[in-house]
């Protein structure tokens, strides 16, 4: 596909889709005409703040009528496989937002659904693109640690504290299943994009806060492939306040150097023996957490245009997916759970 900009549409006008339209308003090679949300007047309040033309309660209904190029789904993932066999049946391609369904078998039919149909499924994972990350990993390719053995990721949000939590997002309180499957996963992706495929987790979780039904706290040990181990230790209780812009604490360990990423964005570099130093590198400051949604979004995009794979399609996706289900797999037994899923 080239020349004259794809037309697509969003089904979802919540908390995070807010972000998600800002940034189609700049991504290159693509329009949003319409927005359909169940709830109403939310699309319509939606729709004039993000200057999209036409409106929808029936997502069904904006498809068959606008006919668009793609669709982002934007809404919470019990609906996602309904709403991705939507988009199939009519052809347009899909950007999903992560997580990417409740269970294994709906990811692998949201993968197959759209392989059938012949058009492209990308999940939404901006945190690959945030780009201090980016940066990361060229770090990483140019040697800058050596050969890593080591990498860990430290998360303490705040949010999750008192009698009513997540004042942005109140539904992660009524979430079977929280920490690991809305927020890990990015980790768990993250870490995929910087140290390679993951052979093996390890995972404990606990609920801190009683006012939630899921876990807000949680440990995982990781093996990858390539032989390096990694941690992730999380919570959303005991961290300060956010400022933006913000990243979590990562560090990565090699047997030439170690490359830490601090909580203000900045990184460090420290060549055994000789202290750290600060890595200059730019970022934007507009957009969410770098502008990584725009990234994204752009990435996407530019796929579609050249019909190059993109980072995170549906079928590479189900790798971080499948780390996700082994985690809780591994909670509830107590045991390392090997990947890929079987």
């Amino acid at each position: 596909m080239s020349g004259e900009a794809l037309k697509g549409v969003m089904i979802g006008a919540g908390y995070f889709a807010q972000y998600q339209a800002e940034a189609w308003l700049r991504t290159e090679g693509a329009r949003i005409v319409a927005v359909a949300d169940a709830a109403p007047g939310r699309a319509e309040e939606f729709a004039e703040r993000w200057q999209i033309s036409r409106v929808y309660q029936n997502a069904a209904k904006m498809i068959e009528r606008e006919r668009p190029d793609f669709v982002d789904i934007a809404t919470r993932p019990e609906s996602h496989l309904e709403l991705v066999r939507l988009a199939a049946r009519h052809g347009a391609h899909v950007i999903c937002q992560k997580p990417m369904a409740p269970s294994w078998e709906e990811c692998l039919a949201m993968v197959n659904a759209c392989a059938e149909a012949n058009v492209r499924l990308f999940i939404h994972e901006n945190w690959r693109w945030q780009p201090w990350f980016r940066e990361i990993k060229r770090l990483l390719d140019q040697g800058a640690a050596g050969k890593p053995f080591y990498a860990s990721f430290v998360m303490r949000n705040s949010d999750g504290r008192g009698a009513e939590p997540y004042q942005l997002q109140p539904y992660l309180r009524e979430m079977e299943r929280m920490l690991v499957y809305e927020m890990i996963v990015h980790f768990l992706d993250t870490f995929r994009f910087l140290m390679g495929e993951i052979k093996s987790v390890f995972c404990q979780t606990r609920r801190v806060n009683p006012v939630i039904k899921a876990e807000d706290h949680t440990l995982i040990q990781l093996a990858f492939e390539n032989g390096a181990c990694g941690l992730i230790d999380a919570n959303r209780i005991s961290g300060p306040a956010r400022r933006e812009p913000i990243s979590e604490e990562l560090i990565v360990e090699g047997d030439r150097g170690k490359i830490r990423l601090a909580r203000d964005c900045r990184i460090w570099i420290d060549e055994y023996g000789n202290g750290e130093r600060l890595r200059d590198y730019d970022f934007p400051v507009e957009g969410y957490r770098g502008d990584s949604v725009h990234a994204t979004q752009q990435h996407f995009i530019s796929c579609l245009q050249t019909g190059e794979r993109c980072e995170s399609d549906g079928e590479d996706y189900l790798k971080t997916a499948a780390a996700v289900f082994a985690c809780y797999e591994s909670a509830e037994t107590g045991q390392a759970v090997s990947l890929p899923l079987k």
